[in-house]
């Protein structure tokens, strides 16, 4: 019984200390990052950097201006999500409840691959097959345009496009353990009511997991918006308003382009510029624990 009580207090110790650390690398993550970003935002003033729209750092009379890559940031993950998300859900419905055993174990296998390829494996892909039909499509549009500078492919819907492939894994696995979590008695109680299989899939399973599945888009969003060495290879890198055929920069693509040779004021405000995106994390974070503690009391 000694043992027993002995084994009972060491695991609730060492599970105690990794919460503890966890904890502690949460504290000191916000706390290095306040620490590194707010000196050049006081210096540079939140004003003229959060919403100053030129990016001219190593000019004579410099400019830190980051309006246009935070709108790239929020315009890019947005319609990454836009595009990525149904295709993801769509694809979990298929392989929970409408695929053979057969054909899901054909699926499920290449959708986990998905999560394996590293992500300059995906700006190689968009390189190479992205990139070209972007710029087909841009000549064709934009061809004798004086006003259009051409970017070779290398624009915001390129960075979109590679950005929605590489959330598809997080969101449809996610999405496919929340609906596979649904009591098979809901589904058998809408069958005896009379509704179809797509009825029940839509109006009843998808509602009953509609936590799971969000959390899985938050996933999704968070893997989109700290996305950097992809879309590095496909976005242009250059600081412009987030239109479709813009060559453009993301958040995380500023800090990739420039920290190797930043010094000064400079790098510290690269350094801001990775507030502002752990900022926007967090915020993502708070509202899907408001939602599912709202969710939870209802």
């Amino acid at each position: 019984m000694k043992f027993k009580n002995l084994t009972e207090k060491s695991m609730a110790l060492l599970f105690g200390i990794c919460a503890a650390a966890a904890i502690a690398a949460v504290a000191a993550i916000c706390a290095y990052m306040i620490a590194s970003g707010m000196p050049a935002l006081l210096k540079i003033g939140p004003l003229e950097m959060l919403f100053g729209t030129v990016w001219a750092p190593t000019a004579a009379d410099a400019k830190f201006g980051i309006l246009y890559i935070i709108l790239t940031s929020i315009v890019g993950t947005a319609m990454a999500i836009a595009i990525g998300v149904p295709i993801a859900l769509f694809a979990a419905v298929f392989l929970s409840e409408i695929a053979p055993k057969k054909a899901a174990a054909i699926v499920k296998p290449a959708v986990e691959l998905l999560a394996g390829i590293p992500s300059v494996v995906y700006g190689l892909l968009g390189i190479l097959i992205i990139k070209p039909m972007i710029y087909k499509l841009e000549q064709a549009l934009f061809t004798g345009s004086p006003t259009h500078q051409m970017t070779g492919g290398a624009n915001l819907i390129s960075a979109v496009l590679v950005l929605a492939v590489m959330i598809l894994p997080t969101v449809v696995n996610g999405s496919q353990t929340a609906l596979l979590a649904v009591p098979k008695h809901l589904r058998n109680s809408s069958y005896a009511l009379g509704a179809t299989k797509i009825s029940t899939i839509f109006k009843v399973v998808i509602p009953a997991a509609k936590s799971g599945i969000i959390t899985s888009v938050v996933l999704g969003i968070g893997r989109a918006i700290g996305e950097a060495m992809a879309i590095t290879l496909v976005a242009g890198n250059a600081v412009n308003l987030p239109a479709p055929f813009n060559s453009v920069r993301f958040l995380t693509t500023g800090i990739v382009a420039e920290m190797s040779y930043s010094q000064g004021l400079h790098r510290q405000s690269l350094f801001t510029i990775g507030l502002v995106l752990f900022v926007f994390i967090m915020i993502i974070n708070i509202i899907l624990n408001l939602f599912l503690k709202k969710k939870a009391a209802d």
